[in-house]
């Protein structure tokens, strides 16, 4: 039997916390939680020559990952200012020209291209025009069985329509949050209830899912034929960064395995709660937490 693969495509960046920097990254938590609940889960970017490039292998590799598709470049390592409130809820400030604008897609990412069980990509990734492009030919070369889960991961103006409008054609799986949700609405002229938008968005864009978190009010998620809504767990927060990348990469994981929307949406909301009461987005995940993940499918 073999373990699933997935992989997350983007940035790769240090969240620059008043305590001190951690490694993170929507795509690269992706790959972190995907590994830790016992899948293959591989980051691809772009780090810079520099030391925090330096230490971001090093710290990827402390936690199993494998760093063989990150290349690397004359440019600085991506990093972002991190200011979180009294509640936990982290607020992002990115600066502008860092190496994952200039994403390489590297020899060994190619190779994995044609492997992977799920690849997971955001709008961030794609603020620069190189980069988005980059992305959008892995994302159009993957084999038609290969998931593709858009977590829309909306921060300050750094997307536009455009963006959206291509990663929801792309997408199989969307992944979004009671922030964002109201923003694409707007954009695409979209009206009504959250469940109304959400099943529009459903339909218009032919997918499989949409995952629709909503902060400590827990979640909602949406098939053609299925519905599933979960209240949350409650959870002593520290700060919120990476909640949501282990609830798409739970997800994505429990849709390969075919389990119910029930028990995907169970899941992922106690580790997303969990992570929460950690610092960070890539804290050690409890046995207990984890999955057992194979794909027993004889003829992969």
């Amino acid at each position: 039997m073999t373990s699933y693969l997935l992989a997350g495509i983007g940035e790769l960046l240090w969240d620059v916390l008043p305590n001190g920097e951690v490694l993170g990254g929507a795509p690269v938590n992706f790959a972190y939680h995907a590994s830790a609940l016992g899948a293959t889960g591989v980051p691809i970017s772009t780090i810079g020559l520099d030391p925090r490039g330096d230490r971001a292998l090093e710290q990827l590799r402390e936690r199993g990952l494998q760093t063989a598709a990150i290349s690397r470049v004359e440019m600085p390592t991506g990093f972002v200012e991190v200011m979180v409130d009294a509640a936990g809820v982290a607020r992002y400030f990115f600066p502008q020209e860092v190496a994952w604008d200039h994403l390489r897609i590297n020899e060994y990412a190619a190779v994995l291209q044609g492997r992977l069980d799920a690849v997971c990509f955001g709008t961030l990734g794609q603020r620069s025009a190189h980069a988005r492009q980059a992305i959008g030919r892995f994302l159009d070369g993957l084999p038609e069985k290969t998931l593709r889960v858009f977590d829309v991961n909306l921060r300050q103006n750094l997307y536009d329509k455009e963006v959206l409008l291509s990663s929801l054609q792309r997408c199989d799986i969307l992944k979004l949050s009671n922030d964002e949700l109201p923003e694409i609405a707007a954009l695409f002229g979209l009206a009504g209830e959250p469940d109304q938008v959400l099943a529009e968005i459903l339909d218009r864009y032919d997918l499989t899912m949409v995952i629709y978190t909503r902060g400590d009010r827990g979640s909602l998620l949406l098939t053609a034929t299925q519905r599933d809504e979960h209240p949350g767990v409650t959870a002593q927060v520290v700060d919120t960064i990476g909640a949501g990348d282990c609830f798409t990469a739970t997800a994505t994981i429990g849709h390969l395995q075919g389990l119910s929307l029930a028990e995907i949406n169970r899941r992922a909301n106690r580790l997303a709660a969990y992570v929460c009461s950690q610092q960070g987005a890539m804290p050690a995940i409890p046995p207990e937490l984890r999955l057992v993940l194979s794909a027993a499918d004889p003829s992969r």
